[in-house]
């Protein structure tokens, strides 16, 4: 992949086998074991991707993820032994790209850092028009706005691009594989958990009641919509997972 790659990590056994696993990719790999060191080395050497362990001394790694995310789009990964999804959740709204959970297979961090790096080589803006209106949802492309019923919502990249996919064609049913394609350019199997974090992010931010989702809706074993309002639904017969 030959790209430039930071490792936060205090526990040094972990450090050491994330940094040969990334090295035969044929990455080069920087290591610091606390919070200020990252953002430090990140200030300074501006890396392709950071892997960011969340429980960090100095600096918790949620607070490096939020600093360096109002600086920079550079792609986070977190690893986080906390499992609840309200932790997960939050490490994504602060703007991490995506997640791995402790224990954690080397091989599979490898193939995220992969996915990260693909996606953050793309270039090109969004097909299509830049200002979208599906219902009471208005998604301004160029400007990176949001708006549902006037009100402005603030989203991260990764959630503005999960609900652009979605206005693009209001009213498709999108299945995770489809949404990690249009939105993420990832496999499958590499971040399918990841769409529905994102996808109750959105809702918990657009919907007046986030169990009862009238825009952002789920269709029973296929995937997710965007509800045009033509069809009367309020996303509550059809809703599945998250």
């Amino acid at each position: 992949m030959n790209a430039r790659i930071l490792v936060a990590e205090d526990d040094g056994k972990q450090s050491r086998l994330i940094r040969i696993y990334l090295e035969r990719e044929g990455n080069a790999v920087q290591v610091v074991a606390d919070g200020r060191a990252a953002l430090d080395r990140a200030r300074a050497s501006r890396p392709d991707l950071i892997v960011l362990d969340v429980m960090l001394p100095l600096v918790d790694g949620l607070d490096v993820c939020r600093i360096l995310r109002a600086e920079s789009d550079v792609p986070i990964l977190l690893l986080t032994a906390r499992t609840t999804e309200e932790d997960l959740l939050l490490g994504l709204d602060l703007g991490a790209d995506d997640y791995l959970t402790k224990p954690y297979s080397p091989r599979e961090l490898t193939a995220r850092v992969r996915a990260l790096l693909r996606r953050s080589k793309k270039t090109g803006g969004s097909a299509g028009p830049a200002l979208l209106r599906v219902g009471e949802v208005e998604l301004d492309a160029a400007r990176f706005e949001v708006r549902v019923a006037g009100r402005p919502v603030t989203l991260t990249a990764k959630e503005f691009a999960v609900l652009e996919t979605l206005a693009r064609e209001p009213g498709r049913v999108f299945t995770r594989a489809q949404i990690i394609e249009h939105a993420f350019g990832f496999d499958r199997d590499v971040l399918a958990r990841t769409v529905d974090a994102h996808v109750m992010n959105l809702r918990r931010k657009l919907e007046a009641d986030p169990s009862r989702p009238r825009h952002v809706e789920t269709v029973y074993g296929r995937g997710y919509r965007l509800a045009d309002g033509t069809d009367g639904t309020d996303g509550t017969d059809s809703a599945e997972g998250p």
